[in-house]
C-alpha cells in the first residue's frame, strides 16, 4: 500500500477510488519524478491531477455604476457578487467572463483589462476579474440570479457581497477609481484566523 504524502499547508486530494481511463482502481502516491501525491492508476500508468479550479468573472461598468447580482444557489444563495462561475474547457478566460455574464445577468459587455487575481488555496480555486463595459442596460436575472441591478459606489451592499474575493476586488476598484488609473491586482485569500 502506498503512503499518503501530505505536505504541511498543502490542501487534500479530494477522494477518487476508480481510474476514469481504464475503471481499474486507484492508489493515492508520489510518482517517480514528481513531488506530490496523486491518483495512479496501477492497471494503465494513468497518473491524474488535481488542480485548482479558475473562477471568472467581470466588473460590468456602466459610467459611475456596476452591475451586481444576487445569487439564487448556494453557496451564499442571496449575497452579492459581480457575474462569475467556474471557467469551461476549451474556452479562454475572456470567453468565460463573456460567457458567465450573459448567463447570470443576460447582460452584453466588452471585455476590458485584467483587473484581478486573487488564489484561494484553501478551496483550492483561483478567482480572475476583467473590467468590463456593459454594451447596454437591457440585463435581467439568469437561472442563477434571483435580481440583478446597478450600483454607485455609496449603494453596494457591503455586509451583504457573498466573498472575500469580490469584497478586496471591489475595494481595490473604488481605491483605484479615487486615484483615477486602475491597476492589475493580485493576491491570496487566506483563511480568517
Amino acid at each position: 500500500m502506498a503512503r499518503i504524502l501530505q505536505l504541511p499547508g498543502s490542501p487534500s486530494l479530494a477522494p477518487m477510488k476508480f481510474c476514469p481511463n481504464c475503471g481499474a482502481s486507484v492508489t493515492l502516491k508520489v510518482p517517480a519524478g514528481d513531488s506530490l501525491p496523486r491518483h495512479v492508476c496501477e492497471a494503465c500508468g494513468a497518473i491524474h491531477y488535481s488542480n485548482p479550479k479558475m473562477v471568472i468573472g467581470c466588473i460590468p461598468e456602466w459610467e459611475s455604476r456596476i452591475l451586481l447580482c444576487k445569487r439564487a444557489i448556494e453557496p451564499r444563495r442571496g449575497c452579492w457578487t459581480p457575474p462569475a462561475g467556474f471557467m469551461e474547457n476549451g474556452e479562454t478566460t475572456a470567453e468565460a467572463a463573456l460567457r458567465e455574464t450573459l448567463e447570470e445577468a443576460n447582460a452584453r459587455v466588452e471585455i476590458g483589462d485584467l483587473y484581478a487575481m486573487l488564489s484561494v488555496p484553501q478551496v483550492n480555486q483561483v478567482h480572475i476579474f476583467y473590467r468590463a463595459r456593459l454594451l447596454d442596460l437591457e440585463f435581467a436575472p439568469g437561472a442563477e440570479s434571483l435580481e440583478v441591478a446597478l450600483f454607485e459606489e455609496a449603494e453596494i451592499p457591503w455586509k451583504e457581497i457573498a466573498f472575500r474575493t469580490i469584497s478586496t476586488t471591489l475595494r481595490h476598484y473604488y481605491a483605484d477609481r479615487k486615484q483615477g488609473r486602475y491597476g492589475c491586482h493580485s493576491g491570496a485569500i487566506l483563511p480568517l484566523k
